[in-house]
């Protein structure tokens, strides 16, 4: 895919790794519309910043009736409230999934359309090598990222034939305020942000970016005893 010529919209791009996307699509000649829930936020040179809460419905229609150029979309914007599925509240499980889940949702059907008549493109969920194991600690987020691996999974074969190609990336941790806590080797945004685009340009369906995301997936055919080797 010529990117070049695209017009991409990347959710959450004030800050993290959606700004890393998005600058580095602007260093392609991409034009980049940067979702954000406050606008005024996006500091970044060159991107064109509109209003975008993917948890709110009325917002994302009114994201999509502003544009009409969109052929590349990054479901980026994420949450992470650290909560466990038993003790929890369940306000905050149900944002894991309002965000990861319908937000994504949401989104691709606001602007799938518009993808397709102009003559088709690409989506990108950014996913997690937590798509495919989970972790009781951050419960609620797993399950979202899950959820959110089986959407891309449906849409992929969905929209394929009106020339949307739906790709996941699945990533460890990356170094940004919202894993600023976590101990844990973490990965340059900037880099991953590469690895994502040139994902893209190939037509890749699965981008995994770096080896926890590589160890998560090859885990999965081991079942239980590999991926939960603590259990009785």
């Amino acid at each position: 895919m010529d990117l070049s010529a695209s017009t991409a919209l990347v959710t959450g791009a004030n800050r993290g790794f959606g700004r890393a996307l998005a600058a580095e699509l602007l260093s392609r000649g991409v034009t980049v519309y940067a979702g954000a829930r406050n606008p005024d936020q996006v500091d970044l040179p060159g991107a064109k910043p509109i209003a975008l809460d993917v948890t709110d419905p009325a917002s994302v229609t009114a994201a999509a009736k502003a544009t009409g150029d969109v052929s590349v979309l990054i479901n980026n914007a994420g949450s992470s409230t650290g909560a466990d599925l038993l003790a929890a509240d369940l306000g905050d499980i149900r944002l894991e999934m309002d965000t990861h889940y319908f937000g994504t949702l949401s989104v691709t059907r606001a602007f799938a359309p518009q993808i397709a008549a102009n003559g088709g493109g690409a989506v990108l969920n950014v996913l997690s090598g937590l798509s495919w194991v989970s972790y009781p600690e951050f419960g609620a987020y797993c399950a979202a990222k899950s959820a959110q691996w089986s959407l891309t999974n449906a849409l992929r074969q969905q929209l394929a034939d009106q020339g949307i190609r739906v790709a996941g990336l699945h990533v460890g941790y990356m170094d940004t305020d919202m894993v600023r806590t976590v101990e844990a080797p973490k990965s340059d945004p900037a880099e991953i942000a590469r690895i994502a685009v040139d994902g893209i340009a190939a037509g890749a369906y699965e981008i995994l970016a770096d080896d926890a995301a590589r160890q998560a997936q090859a885990a999965l055919s081991g079942g239980v005893s590999v991926l939960y080797p603590q259990l009785p």
